[in-house]
């Protein structure tokens, strides 16, 4: 069956570079002579129609915008029977082919079990900060996220160094550790507390007081916010009580969210983009599309979320080799 009519929506969390996918969906789409509906607020567009039309002029000018013109929701509405049922009403009714989703592993989640029970032809982009889809390489917003938090260590180490002050900086990323791994990294943290490795409080401690004996003048820890041990000042708390330092603790939140993408986020998204479309029209359908090694691969929807992305054990091994 030939495609005429392609809907997108993005869902879950915003992530900065949903719009360069959004203008490159459209744009590749009518290259090919496709309309593209656009949903708003995610899967709760779907069930109740709310919808644009949307054109050439309509992604003028959003590449460089974070966010998503589309708005973006997590919907329970859709996890039920009913939901999706008016959701599928909604795509019949507005004669829609395909569907094409931007959003992280509830997206693909929703979406693969959506195409499964009404045979809907969907294509998934990974659109999340949090990098923790299987199937990518990066996911679209990450590298922003990194770069946003690594901008605000970077401005907390010149107070550290100043006041010789231990920085507890809390990042996003749930229940993965790769913006925390990115970040300490790039920001020569002096340890990373992640989900994904075991947090021991004592050795820690220790670890920071050699560092304070050997005259450091600043220790940033970087702590992952779905760490084990706990939230940045809960383990704040818990090294106080063994070295007696005077700590600061700063949750950089939403801020890593927002703003304009960079330009690996940009080229990523519009890559994916282009390639949710021409694989719709290659017949592809219940796969997410996906860049490893720098080649374009598409993985099928229920492998992105039931499959753990590991993170790179030597990376977590290399920052405590420069902390030293």
């Amino acid at each position: 069956m030939r495609i005429k009519n392609i809907a997108i929506l993005t869902s879950g969390g915003d992530a900065p570079g949903m719009n360069a996918s959004i203008r490159a969906v459209v744009r590749t789409s009518m290259a090919k002579d496709i309309t593209v509906i656009g949903f708003m607020r995610g899967y709760n567009g779907l069930i109740h129609d709310t919808h644009i039309a949307l054109q050439r002029f309509s992604v003028s000018n959003i590449i460089q915008r974070g966010g998503t013109i589309l708005g973006t929701a997590r919907s329970a509405e859709f996890e039920t029977e009913k939901g999706m049922a008016q959701a599928f009403k909604t795509m019949k009714k507005n004669k829609i082919d395909a569907l094409i989703v931007i959003g992280g592993e509830g997206t693909m989640t929703g979406a693969d079990r959506f195409s499964k029970k009404y045979r809907i032809k969907v294509i998934g982009l990974p659109g999340t900060i949090d990098n923790d889809l299987f199937g990518t390489d990066f996911t679209i917003g990450f590298d922003t996220a990194v770069n946003n938090a690594v901008h605000a260590v970077d401005q907390i180490r010149d107070t550290a160094s100043s006041l010789e002050r231990l920085f507890f900086i809390e990042v996003m990323g749930r229940y993965s550790g790769h913006i925390g791994l990115a970040v300490g990294l790039s920001g020569g943290a002096e340890d990373v507390l992640i989900p994904e490795t075991p947090t021991d409080i004592k050795a820690l401690a220790a670890s920071l007081n050699n560092n304070i004996k050997k005259g450091k003048k600043s220790n940033i820890i970087i702590v992952s916010e779905g760490d084990e041990a706990g939230n940045a000042l809960e383990i704040a708390n818990k090294i106080k009580k063994i070295l007696k330092e005077e700590y600061r603790v700063a949750v950089l939140g939403y801020i890593q969210r927002g703003g304009s993408p960079t330009a690996n986020d940009r080229i990523l998204a519009s890559k994916l983009g282009y390639h949710a479309v021409m694989g719709l029209l290659k017949g592809k359908s219940r796969y997410m599309v996906g860049e490893i090694n720098k080649k374009i691969v598409f993985t099928p929807l229920k492998e992105t979320y039931t499959k753990k992305k590991k993170i790179d054990i030597s990376d977590y091994n290399l920052i405590h080799t420069l902390a030293q």
